[in-house]
């Protein structure tokens, strides 16, 4: 029995010719984060990550803060889609730079209809699995937990993975889950208590390292 603790990496470098690396917000936020763990005197017993850099650097900003010495397991089934081969697969034109809020939006109203299509196998991303495998590659890692491990356990990975693990514990529908995934903010933390059985969701989307005054400019969503 334990806690699982679903931590979305620090902000990374959307718009930017390579998403996949921390901004120096998305730093800060992993090492607060740690910071909060030790205040609370939180230990982990096992930690997963997927392979991406961002999520590793996330990793290594959270046992800086945190003073950890457990490395993290590498699991690549808690890698993220990737969004611009979702957007492709129905708006075949190249996207501009989304540098306005028009742009930023028309940018998500294109991957939220990508995603609702490969989730209902309707599309199917170039380089991408499809989803049920997708989703086969988080339950994986939630299998694991549940049989091999207790105390607490920490995944750091992205919203998508952490969406489709609450979207398979709550069993909620694609479009559901679609939304879960779009309000995920950067370095959030949601919650599931495990036994050998079952995980169920005990928070989600939390930031309870940066509720205060001094953090407020550090709360992010991409």
């Amino acid at each position: 029995m334990g806690t699982l603790y679903l931590v979305r990496h620090g902000q990374a470098s959307f718009g930017a010719e390579n998403y996949d690396q921390l901004s120096t917000l998305g730093q800060q936020q992993s090492v607060r984060l740690g910071e909060y763990f030790r205040q609370k005197g939180l230990t982990f017993d096992a930690v997963l990550t997927g392979t991406l850099r961002r999520q590793q650097q996330t990793y290594a900003g959270i046992r800086e803060g945190g003073g950890f010495d457990l490395e993290a397991q590498a699991w690549p089934g808690l890698n993220e889609y990737d969004s611009e081969a979702v957007i492709a697969a129905i708006h075949p034109c190249k996207l501009q730079k989304p540098d306005t809020p028009e742009l930023y939006r028309h940018h998500f109203r294109l991957l939220r209809d990508g995603l609702t299509q490969w989730m209902n196998g309707v599309v199917s991303p170039h380089g991408m699995p499809s989803y049920r495998d997708f989703q086969q590659g988080v339950i994986s890692a939630l299998d694991h937990i549940r049989k091999d491990c207790d105390g607490n356990v920490l995944i750091v990975s992205s919203g998508g993975p952490i969406s489709t693990a609450i979207g398979h514990v709550l069993g909620t529908t694609p479009e559901t889950t679609i939304e879960l995934n779009m309000r995920i903010r950067n370095s959030a933390i949601s919650e599931f208590a495990f036994n050998p059985k079952r995980h169920t969701l005990l928070t989600y989307n939390t930031l309870p390292h940066l509720d205060h005054a001094d953090h407020a400019s550090w709360i992010t969503h991409t």
